[in-house]
């Protein structure tokens, strides 16, 4: 099996910054995309950014220009660095991994949720 631990969460100013992790670990080959969402109380989950393996990156308009997500292959890390937050970016926020298996078959996991709230 494979676990998503996600760390970095908690409590900054507006204007400041915060930098998530989310380590995978198990059963692993290899791992497509990795991405961050999110979930604020009463709204559905979204996306906030996606990386593949390549590098390429996505990002919610929401947050183009103030967060950037990037990865190390290397050590199945998925970063997530949030510059100049917003209250409204306030939510629980989840890594996602798309994981091959070394039988070669891939699955979707998720990490446990980590909290930021974003007040003065």
């Amino acid at each position: 099996q494979v676990q998503l631990v996600e760390s970095g969460g908690g409590l900054v100013q507006p204007g400041g910054s915060l930098r998530l992790s989310c380590a995978a670990s198990g059963s692993i080959f290899s791992i497509n995309a990795m991405g961050w969402y999110r979930q604020a109380p009463g709204k559905q989950r979204e996306l906030v950014a996606l990386i593949t393996s390549s590098g390429s990156t996505n990002y919610a308009d929401s947050v183009k220009g103030r967060f950037t997500i990037s990865r190390d292959n290397a050590k199945n890390t998925v970063y997530l660095q949030m510059s100049s937050p917003k209250p409204e970016d306030t939510a629980v926020y989840y890594c996602n991994a798309r994981v091959v298996n070394y039988q070669r078959t891939s699955s979707d996991y998720w990490g446990q949720g980590a909290q930021v709230t974003i007040s003065s």
